[in-house]
């Protein structure tokens, strides 16, 4: 989505708040407590009020599926192949697309009392600054967001898609939309972009989609900003294990299977 510079206005959402997260805002929290979700999701896998629904498990992160919803995962690749495809590496990122909208969350290591929203929404601003781009401040369902316009360089295989003034200074601009939430030890960020960003009710499926993933903190001591461990679903890692004994048995001259190939994808479509 390449367009000339401009600032959007901010998207509306179609977000009514349920009892639980009418009780949740009315919650106070004290120096003896840790920071707490006060919105009604995400959710801290500990709680005792998180939603039953069907969720995939990536380890850290647990992502609310449902009809049309796909789900990509985002890998920090060791080294790639001749055709550049990811071999090896960490999952660095979920990234939950519904049409032409999706969102990128990662969750991070936090302190126990105090979150890091508010610090890492300034640096964001100020790199995006830096690289000669726009930022401002809005609130939205989740609290302060930070909504911005970057510059995007324009591949040479879509300078023909894109207007000629565009086209001929090499970069367009490209609306993205910041939320943030800190929960228990725990931070939650998502980035938002595509039809999302202006239009309302694919604003409203998106944050849905992200007030109801579940993050699982852990016991293991980290430090704040540190990217929690994200993995492969079970099932996935089973598949792919079967794979490989099969492909093993039948002796055939393969190489082994790569599971971040094209950026793998689970996609629920009912």
């Amino acid at each position: 989505m390449f367009r000339r510079r401009r600032r959007d206005d901010e998207p509306e959402n179609d977000l009514e708040p349920t009892d639980e997260e009418t009780v949740a805002d009315e919650e106070t929290e004290t120096d003896d407590e840790p920071a707490v979700v006060k919105h009604g999701g995400p959710w801290d896998s500990e709680a005792e009020s998180v939603p039953e629904m069907e969720r995939v498990d990536f380890g850290a992160l647990q992502v609310p599926i449902g009809e049309g919803i796909e789900i990509q995962v985002n890998v920090e690749a060791a080294e790639q192949d001749a055709e550049g495809n990811p071999l090896g590496g960490r999952i660095v990122a979920i990234t939950i697309v519904h049409g032409e909208s999706g969102i990128q969350v990662q969750p991070f290591a936090a302190p126990k009392k105090n979150g890091i929203w508010d610090e890492v929404r300034k640096e964001t601003a100020e790199e995006i600054k830096q690289a000669e781009g726009e930022t401002q401040e809005a609130e939205g369902p989740f609290g302060t967001e930070l909504h911005g316009m970057v510059p995007v360089a324009i591949p040479d295989e879509m300078r023909d898609q894109v207007p000629p003034e565009i086209a001929e200074q090499g970069f367009g601009w490209q609306p993205v939309r910041f939320i943030g939430v800190d929960g228990p030890r725990w931070f939650l960020r998502g980035v938002l972009s595509g039809a999302a960003l202006e239009e309302s009710e694919q604003a409203a499926i998106m944050e849905q989609v992200f007030q109801q993933i579940v993050v699982v903190r852990g016991d293991a001591p980290m430090p704040p900003r540190e990217l929690l461990e994200l993995t492969l679903p079970a099932e996935a890692q089973q598949a792919m294990a079967e794979e490989q004994a099969e492909e093993g048995a039948e002796g055939e001259d393969r190489p082994p299977l790569n599971p971040f190939e094209r950026g793998p994808e689970i996609t629920e479509v009912r």
